[in-house]
């Protein structure tokens, strides 16, 4: 659907990455795939883990689990309609709400989220390569202290395997979206490989015995208690996921047809991630009685098996599939994102180029290396995205009634349909600001610190009810034009 050359168009507002898509190549596997990529990697594993320490018996995580990932379901088909239609990548097709100059205010808020979980998958991933390391060469080991040899939170051969998966990405990310498509279609499916195999052997340990009752030493009792258990760990898991959701329209633009996305949906999320949910759980409940400890950490897991052979394997695999997930779910999103600060002078490699180097100046490290920290930073960067979210869907669903013209979003004409006043839509703004102050708020005033874990759903709700109900104020629409069926 590319751009009519009759059609009036700002060179600032477009270049070719950001144009319409005129091939559309995705089918339903391929997002089968980029949900295993999304689903099967070390932070996935590791949250999933994480939600042992609020105190939640496994049958009750696993509910958690598969209700959440219903409700990610469901948001990724929503996300997903106006930017197949359009053809257009999220920072394009958000100019439909906060106009063709406010779009840049959303596209940067997700640029830089998706920068620092880039960062986070890439050193969880680097992890994997620096144990395999250590393990290989002992003599290394000193080199690996940090409080010895560190610079910034990270030990000298800490860096040399982070810059190493750091480079590894970019390398794959530069080869554009057909590669990162076929990269993406097998290094989801290998780490469920890797773990059958692991149970596997896990099971054969414990002659055939595994007991999900070895976390009752912090389970909690009485109906309440756990379905506020269970509710907590829905709101984690969707904020892990929020960043996908919203940058799912980055992939939804490539699909054959809507069929191919919703079906591909299916199989990758509720179907998918049911299967995942179940090695996840069974691996960490059988870490116990092999080990005499529990394990959430994958990586951790593998290195306690005495095969050289099985290191090997385990952490290639682990290092596949984080980087699957790193390069489908951040890494992308952030070079559309950057690249539509200045599409003129960035192109969309030149973005990643950018979101690359600003994964490092995160220090990530910091970020993700203890349950409350893990929860905490899900939680802050959840209060970001729900909003946006809130605002792209009521937008599309209720304030535009799903009419959509994709001629209008390269267009700075003043008559054309999402030209608000001076180019931004002051009520999307405010809905954005208001939905994302109501998330912290929930985050850090304590009188509200209960509800911490549902800082994602006050920001989505805030976000998206106040967008409403602005746009149904006369006399505080500011949008000069309404567009067109």
């Amino acid at each position: 659907m590319p751009v009519p050359p009759d059609v009036q168009t700002d060179t600032h507002l477009i270049n070719d990455d950001l144009a319409p898509i005129k091939t559309r190549s995705w089918a339903w596997p391929d997002y089968l795939f980029l949900w295993m990529s999304n689903v099967h990697s070390v932070a996935g594993y590791v949250t999933a883990g994480s939600l042992f320490a609020m105190g939640l018996p496994a049958k009750d995580v696993f509910v958690a689990l598969i209700l959440a990932i219903c409700i990610v379901q469901v948001a990724s088909n929503l996300v997903a309609k106006p930017s197949f239609l359009s053809g257009t990548p999220f920072p394009v097709t958000i100019r439909m709400v906060f106009g063709v100059k406010g779009a840049l205010v959303p596209a940067f808020v997700r640029g830089a989220i998706a920068v620092g979980w880039y960062g986070i998958q890439t050193w969880l991933a680097s992890n994997a390569l620096l144990i395999l390391g250590l393990k290989l060469w002992p003599q290394i080991a000193p080199w690996a202290d940090t409080a010895h040899h560190g610079f910034i939170g990270l030990s000298p051969l800490g860096w040399a395997t982070f810059m190493t998966v750091w480079l590894l990405q970019l390398c794959i990310f530069w080869r554009g979206m057909d590669a990162i498509r076929h990269f993406i279609d097998w290094a989801g499916p290998t780490i469920y490989v890797m773990m059958i195999a692991l149970d596997g052997w896990l099971l054969w340990q414990t002659h055939g015995h595994i007991n999900f009752h070895v976390f009752g030493a912090v389970e909690k009792t009485g109906f309440t208690p756990r379905l506020l258990g269970i509710l907590n760990a829905m709101a984690l898991t969707i904020a892990f996921f929020s960043p996908i959701i919203l940058n799912f329209g980055d992939f939804a633009r490539y699909g054959k047809t809507m069929r191919d996305i919703k079906m591909g949906n299916f199989w990758g999320l509720p179907v998918n991630f049911m299967g995942f949910s179940i090695l996840t759980l069974a691996t960490i409940a059988l870490t116990q009685p092999v080990f005499g400890r529990i394990i959430i950490d994958p990586v951790e897991t593998v290195t306690q098996i005495n095969s050289m052979t099985v290191l090997i394997v385990g952490m290639a695999t682990f290092l596949t599939a984080t980087i699957g997930i790193n390069i489908s779910a951040n890494f992308v999103s952030a070079a559309f994102d950057f690249s539509n600060l200045a599409p003129h002078i960035l192109s969309w490699r030149r973005g990643g180029i950018i979101a690359a180097l600003g994964a490092i100046i995160v220090m990530p490290w910091n970020l993700y290396t203890r349950p409350e920290l893990i929860h905490f930073t899900l939680d802050i960067l959840g209060a970001f995205i729900a909003p946006l979210i809130g605002i792209l869907l009521a937008d599309y669903y209720s304030v535009q009634k799903q009419k959509l013209v994709p001629n209008a979003l390269y267009s700075m004409n003043p008559n054309d349909a999402y030209w608000y006043k001076n180019g931004t839509n002051p009520l999307a703004i405010l809905s954005l600001i208001a939905g994302v102050c109501c998330g912290l708020i929930v985050l850090f005033v304590q009188p509200y610190a209960a509800l911490q874990n549902f800082s994602w759903f006050f920001g989505f709700c805030a976000g998206g009810l106040l967008h409403i109900c602005l746009n149904r104020l006369p006399l505080l629409a500011s949008k000069q034009n309404q567009p067109v069926a």
